[in-house]
């Protein structure tokens, strides 16, 4: 992991912070101060920040929160807006979120302490499923785009206004029933097994519709249920039990990709070894075929 991203998930500090310590000679690395912004942590390496060892949790912990609307999921804003950060408590300072909900959503988000943890969750094609309002009534073309997927060269609207993201490929939802519907609003629920950057706005925003109301309400088979608002809780036991085995099946799997790889590659090398080998053979051969006719 990158110097300034193994301090901001290992301590208090935001990203940007982490920046400026090891450009101010506070961060040394095995006793040596070191201003690579890049370098890469390895495991036995031992990191101080102002003389203070970074000590890691051996122990996996993850919490859901209930993120309220009008709140930020970063360490630290520009413009002084609310994190989650703020709202949480002190001891989750160093959690990583899984994945986003943009400032006007809110909903469950999944912070742990494993960065590991929190980038194969983000990386994953597990369901997250949402409560949705939009501005208007379920057009068939709507219907269609959720049941087959979309392809859009320009996806800017609803996206942010400085997101540097223009074409988007949006997958078939998994799942999706309209709850209730009037002349200028429908409530519907979907579940997709992504979660590219405001996807859903982007979405529907193609179809000149403003989502109105967006909340997470599971991701993972992790459910929100009862949690109030701007609270917390533990995973259980259970959901702990699914995380490993998640992990497991995940470690082997890019192990059997692996090797997958290098026997491809074997295989490759093979093909193009028999493939010269022929080749020369049939040279050889015609050279010989020439000497004789001479």
């Amino acid at each position: 992991m990158r110097l300034n991203k193994y301090i901001s998930h290992n301590t208090k500090y935001s990203r940007r912070e982490a920046d400026k310590l090891i450009e101010a000679g506070e961060v040394t690395l095995n006793k040596t101060t070191i201003k690579e912004f890049g370098y890469e942590v390895e495991e036995d390496d031992r990191v101080f920040v102002r003389g203070k060892a970074i000590k890691i949790n051996t122990e996996l912990t993850i919490i859901v929160y209930n993120k309220p609307k009008g709140v930020l999921v970063t360490k630290k804003d520009d413009r002084g807006r609310a994190t989650i950060y703020h709202k949480l408590a002190g001891k989750y300072r160093h959690f990583t979120p899984v994945g986003r909900l943009d400032y006007a959503s809110e909903g469950l988000l999944l912070l742990t302490d494993d960065v590991n943890v929190a980038t194969a969750l983000m990386e994953s094609g597990l369901d997250r499923t949402y409560n949705l309002k939009i501005d208007k009534p379920i057009s068939k073309e709507m219907i269609d785009a959720m049941k087959e997927g979309l392809v859009l060269d320009d996806a800017r609207a609803g996206a942010h206004e400085k997101s540097k993201i223009y074409a988007m490929e949006f997958a078939p939802f998994t799942h999706f029933e309209v709850r209730s519907e009037g002349e200028h609003f429908s409530k519907i629920r979907v579940t997709i097994a992504e979660g590219k950057n405001r996807e859903l706005r982007r979405f529907f925003a193609h179809f000149d519709a403003k989502v109105l109301d967006l909340k997470r309400i599971s991701f993972g088979g992790i459910e929100l249920n009862n949690l109030p608002e701007n609270k917390t809780r533990y995973f259980s036991r259970r959901e702990y039990d699914d995380v490993h085995k998640f992990m497991k099946r995940r470690k082997a799997n890019r192990e059997a990709d692996v090797k997958n790889e290098r026997n491809s590659q074997k295989q490759e090398r093979e093909n193009t070894r028999v493939k010269e080998q022929k080749e020369r053979y049939m040279k050889n051969k015609q050279e010989k075929k020439f000497k004789y006719k001479d």
